[in-house]
């Protein structure tokens, strides 16, 4: 487990490059959970298929659940790394 903090203060910010981070971790993360603060917001479907692409689910919810949904990956041994934003 690691703590990251790509220079990312709002939801606007997440690019392919502020997700690059993730897909270079070893060993490689299965899901990547995204926290967009207050309320889940869209990113761009070009985004979230170049992740699939490189193997790599991605889960886009509020803050909240998404810190929630991390603690239950990680319990259930998956391989994972969350993104938070702050609420």
């Amino acid at each position: 487990n690691a703590a990251v903090s790509p220079q990312v203060g709002s939801h606007r910010d997440i690019s392919l490059e502020s997700l690059s981070l993730f897909r270079l971790l070893e060993p490689q993360i299965e899901i990547l959970v995204l926290g967009t603060g207050d309320r889940v917001e869209r990113l761009p479907p070009t985004m979230m298929k170049q992740m699939r692409e490189c193997g790599i689910a991605v889960e886009v919810q509020d803050t909240a659940n998404a810190c929630a949904t991390f603690n239950f990956l990680m319990n259930e041994r998956r391989v994972v790394a969350a993104g938070l934003i702050p609420p």
